[in-house]
């Protein structure tokens, strides 16, 4: 179905590239809801989710900043979301020893557990969401994403 008529416009998009974007931020805000869902069942929001996975990946405690600095979505707040999960016990901060203006990072093992838990059900609804595109679509999707972020300023 096209956006036009799911979202019952009546008159022609102003531009393609108005389309363009109201179609990217349709499509997120209705993944993004399935996502969020099912992260709930954890008590995780996307960001949280976000840091922990960030944090998994990198194998070692990261600076704050440098956590901010991976993010899918830019979050001003990045204090209070590590707060959060330190209160779920899934990280723990500490200063650097070498300098103790760093504040570092690490995902705990109640952390990894939680990954660990969500990891499959992600990844089947993932397939759920995406299953009717090919493998070929897909990387064209993300081609065209990431050309299409190419011209926003960072």
């Amino acid at each position: 179905m096209s956006l036009k008529a799911e979202i019952k416009q009546q008159k022609e998009f102003s531009s393609p590239e108005e389309e363009a974007l109201l179609n990217v931020f349709r499509t997120s805000d209705l993944l993004h809801i399935e996502h969020a869902r099912l992260l709930r069942s954890e008590k995780l929001s996307h960001p949280q989710y976000n840091i922990l996975r960030i944090l998994r990946g990198a194998g070692e405690a990261l600076p704050c900043l440098e956590v901010a600095d991976r993010m899918i979505t830019v979050v001003p707040a990045i204090t209070r979301l590590l707060d959060q999960l330190e209160k779920q016990g899934y990280v723990q901060r500490d200063r650097s020893e070498t300098d103790r203006r760093v504040v570092l990072v690490a995902i705990t093992k109640a952390g990894m557990r939680v990954l660990a838990k969500l990891d499959e059900p992600l990844e089947a609804l993932d397939r759920k969401l995406l299953s009717h595109m090919t493998k070929r679509e897909l990387k064209e999707l993300s081609k065209l994403l990431e050309k299409a972020r190419a011209g926003c300023p960072v």
